[in-house]
């Protein structure tokens, strides 16, 4: 893998471009597999999350803009994406995920990695990271492990108009449920703040698409990697975001953008003014 951006003297060298005067990251390769210390490093939280609730969305897509191929996103990712996918776990105190994504990807609850054991301690973080499940109807199966056997308690995100039966359910299997709406809906900003009261504040969302939509409406989301995938898949696949348009387009910057085997994993930051 190399780093395209920012071109500091090594990966200019690489490209034969001059240099920003940046020194590279000493764990950083010039090419080849990146370690996770070095995928670490290049996707590390910015200062401002040890004070205040910073949430980035880790999505993929196809060239032609699907999201998914067949409901999964297994298909149009690879092996470093997955790599980037954990690493992006493993530096995150909660991945705030929806019910649907749930029920298709089949989620578990997220593991300690020895890997990020050092980082998590330093940082203050529990040995993994709880997992939020968002849904308003709560059709969720709360016999399952996300639920019964977590590492880290496991939350479960709803409007307090959700039915009664079905939080008592939620509570009865171990999961903790956060009320985040007036509505059986919830609302995005009141999600982030839920979280971070529980002094969560490095957040991860892996969508899905509509969920990430509301995200987006919501006007909350601080930073997007999204994988580039090589490949093309025609048919009526989700995007990354669903839902209602914004009445004006948000403008992100890009923060960085590393490239494997025709991926293209960007990293991009909302534009502060």
């Amino acid at each position: 893998m190399r780093r395209l951006f920012p071109v500091t003297y090594e990966t200019a060298d690489h490209l034969g471009r001059e240099g920003t005067g940046e020194a590279p990251a000493a764990a950083e390769p010039r090419d080849g597999e990146w370690s996770l210390d070095a995928l670490a490093d290049a996707y590390a939280y910015p200062p401002q999350a040890a004070e205040a609730p910073w949430l980035r969305a880790n999505m993929v897509s196809t060239l032609d803009g699907a999201a998914q191929h067949d409901g999964r996103s297994q298909p149009i990712s690879n092996d470093t994406d997955m790599r980037i996918f954990g690493t992006l776990r493993g530096l995150a105190d909660v991945v705030v995920v929806g019910a649907q994504t749930v029920r298709q990807e089949g989620y578990r609850p997220a593991r300690a990695r020895e890997a990020f054991a050092a980082r998590r301690a330093a940082a203050g973080q529990g040995a993994a990271p709880s997992i939020a499940v968002i849904s308003a109807s709560l059709d969720l199966d709360f016999t399952l492990p996300l639920f019964t056997e977590p590492l880290v308690p496991t939350y479960v995100i709803t409007g307090s108009g959700a039915p009664a039966d079905r939080i008592g359910a939620a509570r009865g299997s171990g999961a903790e449920v956060l009320l985040a709406g007036e509505g059986a809906a919830v609302e995005p900003d009141r999600v982030v703040a839920a979280l971070a009261e529980r002094g969560h504040r490095r957040l991860l969302t892996e969508g899905g698409p509509r969920m990430l939509g509301q995200f987006v409406a919501g006007g909350v989301l601080d930073e997007l990697c999204l994988t580039v995938s090589p490949m093309l898949t025609a048919g009526d696949a989700q995007r990354i975001a669903g839902g209602s348009a914004l009445r004006v387009p948000e403008r992100f910057e890009l923060v960085s953008l590393l490239e494997e085997d025709g991926f293209l994993f960007t990293r991009y930051g909302r534009r502060r003014h």
